[in-house]
């Protein structure tokens, strides 16, 4: 049997013990349920499904933008939905952050929220809505399923300057990669999976003009040429991180063996020796990285969660309960 073979099997295995690993798939498990609004807002799944399935009708682009959103959210006070409160006149949030500035897809959620309130108010939390809405809009995108453990409450706390050093930057520098990562307790596998959400969506000229500077001998020349085009117009300029920017694929970690890579934190997970063998295998075995991409947003949504009497229900996703 070829490696090929043995991998595929191997693969298909791995996606039938999926529905068991969910339970122990990371810290905060036991806590949440699978059928937490079971009771109290059966619908919720539903509701959430559709409102995010419109708006993706409407702009496929969104897709990458939402399962961003439930990223920087994780990173940073937890998954808590601290990135979608809005800034007061005596505090600046997260939001408005420089990492967070080019983030979209808050209307989404506002108009999921609103549908909820309507159908079951004051139930279904923020943060188990950011965590649906990325789920279905990696589903719609042609990627993979995973149940979605719920039960996680509204944090309070939003300040920007708690962004600063815990939101991965675009930098060509694997250890310190990892290190932020391993903050929130995701290792060097879960790293190189979770940087493949950027299978979807879009990166700003500001992000990546050094690289078409710096790093011209890990840049493919004609993407160069490409890139640099775009930055004429302007930091704001927009390219994709791959070649089928609203699909999600294995495309991405291809680019990457390619070294068409977007950003430097992109490539350098295939210039260097940490994590090229895994990046590598990625490419070669889409199906492989479909499982360890389910595995890692389980354990994802479950950083430092707020459950029970900590934390609450919004009302509105954009200021705390008064």
């Amino acid at each position: 049997m070829g490696a090929q073979q043995t991998m595929k099997r191997f693969v298909r295995l791995l996606l039938l013990v999926q529905a068991a690993a969910v339970l122990l798939s990371g810290p905060g498990a036991a806590e949440l349920s699978m059928d937490y609004y079971a009771m109290s807002c059966p619908y919720a799944e539903y509701i959430v499904r559709n409102v995010v399935g419109q708006a993706l009708m409407k702009d496929p682009t969104l897709a990458g933008s939402i399962l961003r959103l439930h990223f920087h959210d994780c990173f940073v006070q937890g998954c808590d939905a601290s990135v979608l409160l809005d800034s007061t006149d005596d505090n600046t949030a997260e939001k408005d952050a420089p990492a967070n500035k080019s983030l979209r897809g808050f209307e989404v959620i506002d108009s999921i929220k609103e549908a909820l309130e309507a159908q079951c108010p004051g139930i279904v939390s923020c943060a188990d809505v950011l965590a649906l809405a990325a789920r279905d809009a990696v589903f719609m995108a042609r990627g993979p399923y995973y149940g979605v453990p719920l039960g996680r409450r509204d944090g309070s706390r939003s300040v920007a300057s708690d962004t600063f050093l815990a939101l991965p930057p675009p930098v060509k520098n694997v250890t310190l990669l990892i290190q932020i990562f391993d903050n929130v307790g995701l290792d060097v596998h879960d790293m190189v999976t979770l940087s493949g959400g950027h299978t979807l969506g879009i990166a700003h000229c500001a992000n990546f003009k050094d690289r078409i500077k710096d790093e011209v001998d890990t840049l493919d020349a004609s993407l160069a040429s490409s890139l640099g085009s775009v930055c004429r117009g302007g930091d704001s300029k927009t390219a994709p991180f791959d070649r089928t920017s609203t699909r999600f694929d294995g495309v991405y970690y291809r680019e990457l063996t390619a070294r068409r890579g977007l950003l430097s934190s992109d490539q350098t997970l295939f210039e260097s020796p940490e994590t090229k063998e895994m990046v590598s295998m990625f490419a070669m075995y889409p199906d492989y990285f479909f499982y360890a991409f389910q595995q890692g947003m389980l354990k994802m949504g479950q950083i430092s969660l707020k459950e029970g009497d900590e934390g609450e229900v919004r009302t509105s996703c954009r200021v705390v309960n008064s």
